[in-house]
């Protein structure tokens, strides 16, 4: 056991060479909140799927809580994909029997407390909900895991924002606080009153990871404005 959840060690990734990661080296602590900040291209989405064991690595190492990638690390992991990826033909009710049969740490209880709380149908077809009911749902179905890190690739993308104050409490009440979550995302004014440590990724590489309340005594200035002014060409 690793006092790190996650620990990326000299990672690169190239595609059709474009190195989209470059060299990161990373370190997720245990109970944290961590923002993964940067624009469209700049890796976020590669690194969580490299995390996910989705991709393979051109090259360094990615470890979770301290071991290589594998199907124990899998166990541990509850990823939540930038695109919808569930079966729309399916009832809700089904997907959360369809977890629970996938997953030792899954809990219905907690699934449907949380389905009950939006007013979701859980006799309902996946496809039969609004877009934005439908990935409330996918996101409820990730969070209700006892995983010991959650990778969150824009969990608030397609949702209106009367919802996302509701997203983001579900992700900061329904976690391990033993564990970490990870979330990737370009809407930051709406995350960062939650994130305990922020990360810049900018063309595959790490050009900030520091603690939030560091960043913002030092710059005298929000996350979201700090952002805005490093990346305002992109």
């Amino acid at each position: 056991m690793s006092d790190y959840i996650l620990e990326c060690r000299d990672l690169t990734k190239i595609y059709d060479r474009d190195k989209v990661l470059d060299g990161v080296n990373l370190q997720f602590e245990k109970g944290k909140i961590i923002g993964l900040l940067g624009p469209n291209g700049s890796g976020k989405t590669t690194l969580i799927k490299l995390a996910n064991g989705l991709l393979t690595p051109t090259s360094g190492q990615i470890l979770i809580d301290g071991k290589a990638l594998g199907i124990e690390t899998k166990k541990i992991v509850s990823y939540l994909p930038d695109r919808n990826a569930l079966d729309s033909s399916m009832k809700i009710s089904g997907l959360i029997a369809m977890f629970k049969d996938f997953y030792a740490d899954f809990r219905s209880d907690r699934a449907y407390n949380m389905i009950k709380a939006l007013n979701i149908d859980p006799n309902k077809k996946l496809k039969t909900l609004s877009k934005g009911n439908a990935e409330k749902v996918q996101l409820i179905l990730v969070m209700s895991r006892e995983a010991k890190l959650y990778l969150l690739d824009e969990p608030i993308g397609g949702v209106d924002p009367a919802a996302r104050d509701y997203i983001i409490s579900s992700i900061i009440n329904n976690y391990n606080p033993e564990a970490a979550v990870v979330i990737s995302t370009h809407l930051i004014s709406d995350v960062e009153k939650v994130l305990d440590d922020v990360i810049f990724l900018k063309e595959g590489k790490i050009i900030l990871h520091e603690g939030a309340d560091i960043i913002r005594d030092r710059e005298q200035k929000s996350i979201d404005t700090l952002f805005r002014e490093e990346f305002r060409c992109y």
